[in-house]
């Protein structure tokens, strides 16, 4: 992708309004927790402690909009004290630049490092950096500092007793992650009756499992309805793969087809009707049609074999989820284990953090990590950006580095689409503060309260879009500058450029210094092959000797796999939106290598839904396929990263000593599996294998088609043919 069209989809990503449900009481409670700091500040002390005030509320409130299962009120006392620590260190070594300068060098780098940790560390640290750059100019004494830092914590504090007082949905992001998960078979059950061999994105699983960690207190109060769906969404997936699969399930044609699809109907809409009931917390119907299409008939069923299988392990799993859809929460869903035998996924409470962060970060500081990288960029900006503001002749320089600090992300894309969005919700947010400054006239109270209801529209408009929010966030600011006696007519200009010039000084700092996803494709890529081949492995000792042992063996492969997966479509996804050329592994090579893999795991999926069938019998055979494909894997992923052409001679020999052994009830799925990983593999081994003449045409093909894509786009004639 070219400079001139990673900029174009940059302009258009940042101003793009993105669907999500508005939540106006959320939105409506954190504003309450801004005005009751503000109010009593402005009455009884003075307009710069309510401006202290507002920023701790404000940006303790913003934090608990964040992607986080932990409890929302941790989060804003979290951010309350981080900013207030911050404030007062920055405080303390305001006076000179020797002092502060270093200060604040090292504070934004710990700041870029707590990415390390997830989004909303992060962001929430480099909310800190913000405060010590705007409060520092507020205090006069170490004394005032205290106060002031006091205040901001206060804020928090407001907002976590709001939380604790008036909960709103107190477990809605974590139904709403395991709803998810289950509306996302359902899709898939849907979209394998017209496609059997239809993909699926497991980051909605992958995400209810991240929501379904607690801690312990949290398990104590998490409601009974919220234990064990997410398993079935789990062991359901595989099994309506392997129905709808004509090579190990139902057949391509005729009534086996008709019922597999009657089936996967009737999946689909008790998944989706168990995902509503837990969304809402109540009670869900399902149409006597889909409840007749699960009873099996044992002398009429149409269905043979493996698919048979199949459909009576769903049949038994539906059962499952039909009780989830019609208890609801009314009481009727069994009562978790106690508290002696209880087992949940453990969340490590905010005191036994430390060694989390540190087995976090630790790996990232390398050269070549994009978080360490961000860090370096964050601390460098943020020094520039003062130094810059410190010479300039306006009285809010700071708002260079602020801009800077807030808009700059680990990656290329969200870096350039926020300093964009930022810069369109600012002109927008002034001119609308302005025009209102400008009809009502200075009047502190009056301002107090316009920024209250600013701060409740941007927090309202959160996750809507970058642009839109900030819209509100800057008519906010205006309107706690006017309420301290800054007159508007020099906030609103200083206001535009400053935030114009820190957007610029973030996108340069990343032209400098980036942290390209593209050159990390071939180990991404490798380490998705490795754990894949773990995983097929896994599936196949299972058979081989279906033990306790094996199984769990199977699914921490299984989840390692979901890992690896996802960093690669992380990457992937990056670097396709990164003005770079490719290295390694051209546009074209990943794609087919990706389609590959995932054929792959699908035949490995296919396989283990087999496996978890207590009357399975052992396929001794498997036993030497799993060694050999674990070991070409392996191989193959060290090949891949250091561009060798990779080999599958053991995965051929063993498939060669397979042929003509008797085969077990198990046998067929697993040799027909089996086959179809070899023939995925041998895809892959297609898509990354060149010689260097080829990489070189490669190279200069994906060139010309990406130049040709271009001119077709700049000419309305659509995208260009993607032969293959």
């Amino acid at each position: 992708m070219t400079w001139l069209r990673a900029l174009r989809e940059v302009v258009r990503s940042g101003l793009t309004i993105e669907e999500a449900r508005l939540e106006p009481l959320l939105a409506l409670r954190t504003a309450v927790g801004v005005s009751i700091v503000i109010g009593p500040a402005l009455w009884l002390a003075s307009p710069a402690y309510a401006a202290s005030a507002a920023l701790g509320a404000y940006s303790a409130g913003a934090a608990t909009f964040q992607r986080t299962w932990r409890p929302r009120k941790v989060i804003a006392l979290g951010a309350g004290v981080g900013l207030a620590l911050g404030t007062f260190l920055g405080y303390l070594a305001a006076g000179r630049l020797a002092t502060f300068l270093p200060l604040l060098a090292v504070w934004a780098f710990a700041a870029g490092m707590a990415w390390a940790v997830g989004s909303t560390a992060g962001i929430v640290a480099a909310t800190t950096v913000g405060s010590m750059l705007v409060t520092v100019t507020l205090p006069t004494s170490v004394g005032r500092a205290l106060e002031h830092a006091g205040i901001i914590a206060l804020g928090g504090v407001a907002q976590a007793l709001l939380i604790l007082l008036f909960p709103i949905r107190r477990w809605g992001a974590h139904r709403d992650a395991l709803a998810d998960a289950l509306a996302a078979v359902a899709d898939y059950a849907r979209r394998l009756r017209h496609d059997p061999t239809a993909p699926f994105d497991p980051e909605p699983l992958m995400t209810a499992r991240d929501a379904a960690a607690v801690t312990p207190s949290q398990a104590r109060t998490r409601p009974p309805v919220l234990h064990g769906p997410r398993g079935l969404a789990e062991r359901i997936r595989p099994v309506v793969a392997a129905l709808a699969d004509p090579d190990v399930g139902a057949p391509a044609e005729g009534p086996g087809r008709d019922r597999a699809r009657e089936l996967l109907d009737a999946a689909a809409e008790v998944l989706d009707a168990a995902a509503r009931s837990i969304r809402r917390g109540t009670p869900a119907e399902v149409s006597p049609e889909s409840t007749d299409a699960l009873r099996v008939d044992e002398e009429h069923e149409v269905l043979e074999g493996p698919a048979r299988q199949a459909a009576a392990r769903l049949v038994e799993l539906l059962g499952e989820a039909l009780e989830v859809a019609r208890c609801g929460t009314r009481g009727r869903t069994p009562a978790p284990p106690g508290p002696a035998n209880a087992q949940f996924l453990v969340r490590p409470t905010m005191f036994r953090l430390v060694p989390v962060v540190v087995r976090a970060v630790r790996p990232e500081l390398r050269r070549d990590s994009p978080v360490f990288r961000h860090a370096v960029r964050l601390a460098a900006v943020a020094t520039l950006g003062y130094l810059i503001a410190a010479r300039l002749p306006v009285g809010h320089g700071y708002w260079v580095p602020i801009t800077s600090v807030m808009v700059m992300r680990p990656d290329f894309h969200r870096t350039y689409a926020r300093a964009v969005a930022r810069l369109a919700g600012t002109l927008a947010g002034v001119a609308l503060a302005t025009g209102t400054v400008r009809a009502l006239g200075p009047d502190a109270q009056v301002f107090g309260l316009l920024a209250v209801v600013s701060a409740g529209l941007s927090f309202m408009l959160n996750r809507t879009g970058y642009a839109y929010s900030h819209c509100f966030t800057a008519a906010y600011v205006v309107f706690l500058l006017g309420m301290g006696g800054q007159a508007w007519e020099q906030t609103v200009p200083e206001r535009v450029v400053l935030t114009l010039l820190g957007g610029a000084l973030a996108m340069l700092a990343y032209v400098v210094f980036p942290a390209w996803e593209t050159p990390r494709l071939p180990g991404r890529l490798a380490d998705w092959l490795a754990a894949e081949g773990r995983y097929a492995a896994a599936v196949l000792r299972s058979y081989a000797e279906p033990t306790r042992e094996h199984h769990a063996d199977l699914r921490r492969a299984l989840l390692a796999s979901r890992e690896a997966h996802a960093a690669w479509q992380e990457t992937y996804d990056r670097a396709r939106q990164e003005p770079v050329r490719p290295r390694g592994l051209t546009s074209r090579e990943a794609e087919e290598a990706q389609e590959a893999l995932k054929g792959f795991d699908r035949a490995a999926m296919l396989m283990e839904s087999h496996v978890l069938r207590d009357d399975s019998r052992p396929v001794p055979e498997a036993e030497r396929l799993a060694e050999a494909l674990e070991a070409d894997t392996a191989q193959a992923a060290v090949d891949v990263r250091e561009h060798r052409n990779p080999d599958w001679a053991r995965v051929e020999e063993a498939l060669h000593a397979w042929e003509g052994a008797a085969a077990g009830d198990g046998s067929p799925v697993v040799r027909r599996g089996a086959e179809m990983q070899k023939q995925a593999l041998e895809d892959l081994a297609t898509a990354v294998s060149r010689t260097p003449l080829e990489r070189d045409v490669g190279s200069a093909r994906e060139e010309q088609r990406v130049r040709a894509a271009e001119a077709a786009e700049g000419d309305g004639s659509g995208p260009a043919h993607r032969g293959g």
